[in-house]
């Protein structure tokens, strides 16, 4: 149930949604008379609106959650590896009949780069079909099948295929692989993403080392950013749509803190 509501309330809760339903409703409720009415919600999303197109709320946003985990430069004896699901497009895979990818699709190509720096450690992959009421291929049988192309050992890969979002992942990743206290494990997730999974990984009883890619900012707050409407509400939709994945995660009791840090607290 979780994870349907969390579908449907997103396609009302998304910014660039958002705007535009408090757009429409003022003009309809001014058309019906509540002039009061619309005019307060047209006032509403036109502020909003130019707040956003003046300032890159979104991009500064979204500085803050990457920055919350530093680049990592593994060293050491690194037991296992294990990517995330996300960055696949399942819809036109299977219309088209050849593997799509996203925008999030870096952590697809750096595990196997990590692969050949450790040659022993583990491989595992994590995510099943994360659409509401859509029969498309799971996550990992596309990504299995975009390493098949590039000739990347999938025999090396433990595929879970199950998991719908971030705390199934981190579930029923660690039922299959069932890591021990002392190993090192990398997670290999968009930086955006990063909180969250290792809130999710640490709750589960996996305390994982992030491994973070995918950077949708510089690192550093500037105005230099393209003055473009979908560009900068897409970025927005990004930000707001994780912000409210902490929040709601936290109130589920799937992560430990509100917005996860580097160490684990003690």
């Amino acid at each position: 149930m979780t994870f349907i509501l969390s579908k449907l309330f997103w396609r009302l809760l998304a910014p660039s949604n958002a705007l535009f339903l408090c757009l429409v409703l003022g003009f309809a409720f001014r058309g019906l008379g509540w002039r009061g009415v619309g005019t307060a919600l047209l006032a509403t999303g036109g502020a909003a609106l130019v707040l956003v197109l003046v300032l890159p709320v979104g991009t500064w946003l979204a500085t803050v959650i990457e920055n919350r985990f530093p680049q990592f430069a593994p060293e050491g004896p690194i037991e296992g590896i294990i990517v995330l699901g996300g960055g696949v497009d399942q819809r036109l895979t299977l219309a088209r009949g050849q593997v799509a990818l996203g925008p999030e699709s870096e952590r697809f190509t750096a595990v196997i780069a990590l692969a050949r720096r450790f040659p022993d450690a583990r491989l595992a992959f994590t995510g099943g079909n994360s659409n509401l009421g859509q029969d498309w291929p799971s996550e990992a049988a596309v990504v299995g099948a975009f390493w098949q192309d590039l000739g990347f050992d999938v025999s090396r890969v433990s595929f879970e295929d199950r998991s719908r979002n971030t705390w199934e992942n981190a579930v029923f990743s660690r039922e299959r692989l069932r890591p021990q206290p002392d190993q090192r494990w990398l997670l290999v997730t968009s930086a955006m993403h990063m909180p969250r999974a290792v809130g999710c990984f640490r709750q589960a009883g996996w305390n994982v080392v992030p491994y973070a890619v995918d950077f949708t900012t510089t690192g550093s707050f500037t105005l230099d950013e393209p003055f473009n409407v979908a560009h900068r509400l897409a970025a927005l939709d990004q930000v707001f749509k994780e912000l409210i994945g902490l929040a709601v995660y936290r109130m589920l009791g799937r992560t430990g803190s509100l917005f996860p840090q580097p160490a684990a607290p003690t």
